[in-house]
């Protein structure tokens, strides 16, 4: 993936928002995405979520700290303003709209749309927007599951279970999984592990963070780290 600092920007924004390049919006992106995995947006994980250089985080941060679009406290990573929330949110709809279009009319594979939308999402106009989401008749997620946000950046809570944290010989339906990985992806579609399927926990294993898991009447074995990629509706 090119570095962020590669891009540019020359499309005219609304009035009521700065004029930010497209590595300013992947910054604010990755500084979202960070935090809502429950992560600190810190100089080195937005480095390794970005492919950039430590120095680089550094003086982005400083550029979008002085147009107050992030808060930035020494040694605990950023916070997003309000400001800069918005600009995160708009990219991110844009993202998750265009995977589930390149899904639903195109006909990528859902391990094949997180690349293309990240090549597309920065140039997006309101209207092919408002098209898109007509057309796809007001989608509320993408193909991973991921919360498509509103118009006016409106995200529904964050409810749902990591599949690793649901006990033992519950059903749950699977509602999102981790989209970061085109591999890892295609073995949880191999596995079944996709939204609106239901998976149950066996057992878990003495060793090695290992559970049984039941998905469509088969029986798997996965690790902790696969099971941390996908989450499922809170049981009740």
């Amino acid at each position: 993936m090119p570095s962020a600092d590669a891009h540019t920007s020359d499309s005219p924004r609304p009035d009521d928002r700065p004029q930010v390049s497209h590595a300013m919006e992947d910054y604010l992106k990755a500084a979202y995405r960070l935090t809502m995995d429950g992560r600190p947006a810190t100089t080195q994980l937005l480095a390794e979520e970005l492919g950039v250089s430590g120095p680089s985080v550094t003086n982005m941060i400083k550029r979008l700290h002085d147009m107050h679009l992030v808060r930035h406290t020494r040694y605990q990573g950023v916070e997003l303003t309000p400001a800069g929330e918005k600009i995160a949110l708009e990219v991110v709809r844009h993202h998750r709209l265009l995977e589930l279009y390149l899904a639903e009319t195109l006909g990528y594979s859902w391990d094949e749309v997180h690349e293309e939308a990240e090549k597309l999402e920065h140039h997006v106009s309101d209207e092919l927007e408002a098209r898109m989401d007509s057309y796809l008749g007001f989608p509320t997620r993408d193909p991973h599951g991921d919360p498509i946000p509103t118009r006016e950046g409106v995200v529904p809570p964050d409810l749902d279970l990591p599949l690793a944290d649901l006990g033992i010989g519950i059903a749950a339906t699977v509602v999102r999984v981790s989209d970061r990985d085109p591999e890892q992806l295609r073995y949880l579609a191999e596995l079944g592990l996709i939204p609106g399927t239901q998976v149950t926990i066996v057992e878990r294993l003495p060793f090695d963070d290992l559970a049984r898991i039941e998905v469509g009447g088969q029986i798997h074995i996965i690790g902790r780290q696969l099971s941390r990629a996908v989450w499922v509706e809170r049981p009740e």
